[in-house]
């Protein structure tokens, strides 16, 4: 296992992080599953107060005791944004008390996603107060935050000063958060990349295309590749629901250098590829689109179509797509079908797409039944 400085808290911990959202059959699982990644190295343990019973499992594990010494493991929960100092001074409470902790390393502000969370974390008298006060008195470490906002408001949030990590959606197949990735560096902050197996594409069940796609390496084993040749980028989430889906990840561990020729190389077929599939109707993520009067996520739907079309990465396309309209501001936007062909877009599109077409036509191709979404 490698280590990385988490920016400037100055931890040092492991590449890969236990993300426990997906441990929850019962505690026993759940201790099991944590031992496990302890005796393969990892230090850093990632829970959240809306996983369901994953801080009491932790907190059970804790109390029975763990095979590593409490200053050699680094635990992170997260806590909504909040309105006001009282109910973040609740939550953390609670927070501590299911975790059988005396503190927290770093309590990351859960879901920064929508403007009103960016006020309230701004406000004199709102939750960063109550964080605050918790610093103070040596309950919590380090604080940052999680988001799956906008560009502009992650940009924001960084900029506020008042973080030292961030947790954020970056991979291979979505680079839209490359200057979040940029900024965070630059005031030198933990950078965290939340679940890069599942929601960087579903890579731990690639479609044939993709696979052959990636020979010599699989699709999962190249994304890991990308994030952790990037030294910036300090851990990846695991988020392990058995112990043994351990095992393969981590053979990833202690292979962070930079990029290969051979790597490189597939990277470059994966581009060649999309580019001649998806010919004059590949969306380049510009953004330049929005926004929709009818509120509709254009570049995230023509992502999904990119990837369907030119690897037919369908089954990852229908998990993300069918979370439009049913995961509030978690994952945000309305579906394709929801367009009125006002045109409003069309003369913003370098590409001269036609995309109330596309918009229809991924419609068609991803839409399944909704989604349901896992927290995180």
């Amino acid at each position: 296992m490698q280590y990385r400085r988490f920016g400037k808290t100055n931890l040092h911990i492991s590449v890969f992080s236990l993300g426990t959202m997906r441990y929850l059959d019962n505690v026993e699982n759940a201790q099991k599953t944590i031992e496990k990644a302890l005796f393969l190295g990892i230090n850093h343990i990632e829970t959240a107060r809306g996983y369901g019973k994953s801080e009491e499992y932790l907190g059970a594990a804790i109390k029975a005791g763990l095979s590593v010494p409490r200053n050699q493991l680094y635990i992170t929960t997260k806590i909504p944004p909040t309105p006001d100092a009282n109910t973040m001074r609740q939550y953390i409470d609670e927070s501590l008390q299911r975790l059988n902790l005396d503190y927290l390393d770093c309590l990351g502000i859960h879901g920064l996603n929508t403007q009103e969370h960016l006020e309230w974390v701004q406000a004199k008298n709102g939750c960063m107060q109550a964080v605050k006060a918790a610093i103070n008195d040596g309950r919590v470490k380090h604080v940052g935050f999680s988001t799956h906002a906008s560009l502009d408001i992650i940009l924001a949030a960084i900029n506020t000063g008042l973080f030292e990590f961030i947790n954020l959606h970056y991979y291979y197949f979505f680079q839209r958060n490359a200057s979040a990735i940029d900024l965070a560096t630059k005031k030198d902050m933990g950078i965290f990349i939340i679940s890069p197996a599942d929601k960087g594409g579903r890579l731990y069940t690639p479609p044939s295309t993709l696979k052959e796609l990636c020979q010599p390496f699989t699709p999962l084993e190249l994304n890991y590749r990308f994030l952790l040749s990037d030294n910036r980028i300090t851990t990846l989430s695991l988020g392990a629901a058995t112990p043994e889906e351990l095992i393969t990840p981590l053979k990833f561990a202690d292979h962070v250098s930079e990029l290969t020729s051979a790597e490189i190389n597939v990277f470059e077929k994966l581009e060649t590829q999309q580019r001649m599939v998806l010919n004059t109707d590949k969306c380049s993520q510009c953004y330049a689109c929005l926004p929709c009067p009818e509120n509709i996520n254009i570049p995230e739907i023509l992502r999904l179509r990119n990837l369907a079309v030119a690897y037919d990465m369908n089954d990852y396309g229908k998990y993300r797509y069918g979370m439009f309209e049913n995961a509030g501001h978690w994952f945000p936007g309305m579906k394709g079908n929801r367009c009125t062909e006002c045109g409003d877009c069309l003369p913003k599109c370098p590409e001269n797409l036609d995309i109330p077409a596309l918009l229809a036509d991924t419609h068609e191709r991803l839409n399944g039944k909704a989604g349901r979404r896992l927290w995180g």
